[in-house]
C-alpha cells in the first residue's frame, strides 16, 4: 500500500514539475527575448503585469469552478493549454511579430495558471493520505524546483545556439505530457458538500483566510517577501549590465536559486519535523530579505550565485511550511476557493513583484531597487511577528486539524 501511495505522489508531483518546467522555460525566454529586442526595463515589468491581471480577475470564478468541478480534469486542461501557448509563442517569435502579441499570449497563460493552481492545490489532499502530505509537499517542491533549475538553465543554453522560437516550441511537449499525467491519476475521493450558504458564497475563501490566525500571517509573509525581495525579473538586467555575463550566465543565475531549494528539500527530508514551524517561517523570510540585500550589492558573479542559492534554500523551507499549513487547516468543501485566494496572494506577489521590480529599477536603478526590496522584506517580518503573535507559537504541522 505504501508503494502505491508513493507512486501516486510521484505521478502527481511529476505532472506539477513538468508544468513548472514549461512555465519556467517560457518566462525565462520571454524576459530574455523581449529585453534583447527592446532594452526596456518597463517591458520586463509588463511581462509580470500581463500574467498577474488574470489572477486578480479570475480568482473568484476559478475557485468556484474548482469546488464544483472535477479537479483532475481542470488540471489536465490547464496544463495542456500551456503547451498550446508555447506553440503560439513559437509562431510569433519566428515571424518576429509585434511585441503586443506576446502579451496577448502571456495573459492567456495567466488565465490557464489561475485555474491550474487552485485545481492542483485542492486535488492533492483528495488523492494523497493526510499523513503523507508533508512528504508529498517536500517531494513536490523538490521536483518543481529541479524543473525550475533545468528550465532557465536549458533556456539560457538554448538561447545561445538556437532562436527563441525553437525554445517555445519545446514547451508544447511539456504541456501535453503534464496533461497526460494528470489525466492518468486516480479519481479524487468524494468531497462532502458544504452547507448551501457556503456553496453559493464566493467570499467563503476570503473569509476563511482573513479569519485564520495562522494562514493569514503565513500568506502575508510570503506575499510581501516575494513582492519586495524577488529578483527574478531583473536577472536579465543584472546579468547584462551589472555582472556582464551573457545568456549562459543568465541561465546559471536563474538556476542557482532553484538549486538551493532542491538542496534544502533533500536536507529537509532528513530533519525532524519543526516543533515551532511558525517561528522557523519568520526566521527564514528575514534571512531571505538579508540575502537579497547582499545579492543587490554584489558585483562578483560567483558571490551572486551563492546568494541566490541561499535565497532558494530559505524559500524552500517557507514553501513547505505554507503549503502543508493550508492543506492541514482548510476543509475539503471550500478548498478550491481558499486555494484560489491563496494563489492571488502568491501568484500576485510573484508576477506583481516582477512588475514592481521593473518599475523600481527604472525609477531608482537596478542595485538600489534590489537592496530596498530586501530591506522591506525584513521590515515586513518584524511587522507580522508583532501583529500575529500566534504564528510564532504555532504547534507542529502534524497536530493541526481542519477549522470549521
Amino acid at each position: 500500500m505504501a508503494d502505491v501511495e508513493l507512486r501516486r505522489i510521484l505521478q502527481l508531483v511529476a505532472a506539477r514539475a513538468l508544468n513548472t518546467f514549461g512555465r519556467a522555460v517560457l518566462n525565462a525566454t520571454v524576459l530574455w527575448e523581449l529585453y534583447a529586442r527592446t532594452s526596456s526595463k518597463l517591458v520586463l515589468a509588463a511581462v509580470g503585469l500581463a500574467q498577474v491581471l488574470p489572477v486578480l480577475a479570475l480568482f473568484v470564478p476559478a475557485g468556484t469552478l474548482v469546488d464544483r468541478s472535477d479537479r483532475r480534469a481542470l488540471a489536465t486542461a490547464a496544463a495542456t493549454t500551456t503547451g498550446v501557448i508555447g506553440l503560439g509563442l513559437a509562431l510569433i517569435s519566428g515571424l518576429h511579430a509585434p511585441v503586443a502579441l506576446y502579451f496577448v499570449l502571456l495573459v492567456a497563460q495567466g488565465c490557464a495558471t489561475s485555474i491550474h493552481a487552485p485545481a492542483v492545490a485542492s486535488l492533492v489532499p483528495l488523492i494523497i493520505a493526510r499523513d503523507r502530505l508533508t512528504e508529498a509537499n517536500r517531494i513536490s517542491s523538490s521536483l518543481q524546483e529541479l524543473a525550475a533549475i533545468i528550465g532557465p538553465a536549458l533556456a539560457g543554453v538554448a538561447l545561445t545556439y538556437v532562436h527563441a522560437s525553437w525554445v517555445y516550441a519545446f514547451i508544447a511537449i511539456t504541456g501535453l505530457l503534464a496533461g497526460a499525467l494528470y489525466r492518468a491519476l486516480p479519481r479524487p475521493r468524494v468531497v462532502t458538500a458544504a452547507a448551501v450558504s457556503a456553496r453559493k458564497d464566493w467570499r467563503v475563501g476570503l473569509r476563511f483566510i482573513f479569519r485564520s490566525p495562522l494562514l493569514l500571517p503565513a500568506l502575508t509573509l510570503d506575499m510581501f517577501a516575494v513582492l519586495f525581495a524577488g529578483v527574478t525579473a531583473l536577472l536579465p538586467v543584472v546579468a547584462s549590465d551589472v555582472l556582464h555575463v551573457h545568456a549562459l550566465g543568465y541561465g546559471m543565475l536563474r538556476a542557482s536559486q532553484s538549486a538551493g531549494a532542491v538542496t534544502m528539500a533533500v536536507i529537509g527530508g532528513r530533519l525532524r519535523p519543526w516543533r515551532r514551524p511558525g517561528r522557523v517561517l519568520l526566521i527564514v523570510v528575514a534571512l531571505f530579505g538579508a540575502a537579497t540585500i547582499g545579492f543587490g550589492l554584489s558585483t562578483w558573479f560567483p558571490l551572486s550565485l551563492v546568494l541566490l542559492f541561499l535565497c532558494g534554500a530559505l524559500d524552500n523551507v517557507s514553501v513547505v511550511i505554507r503549503l502543508t499549513l493550508e492543506q492541514m487547516v482548510v476543509p475539503d468543501a471550500i478548498r478550491g476557493r481558499v486555494s484560489a485566494v491563496h494563489y492571488v496572494f502568491i501568484g500576485m506577489s510573484n508576477e506583481l513583484g516582477a512588475a514592481e521590480s521593473g518599475l523600481a529599477a527604472e525609477l531608482l536603478g537596478t542595485v538600489p531597487a534590489i537592496v530596498a526590496g530586501g530591506a522591506l522584506a525584513v521590515i515586513v517580518v518584524f511587522a507580522v511577528a508583532l501583529r500575529w503573535r500566534e504564528l510564532a507559537r504555532m504547534p507542529p504541522l502534524a497536530e493541526l486539524r481542519p477549522a470549521e
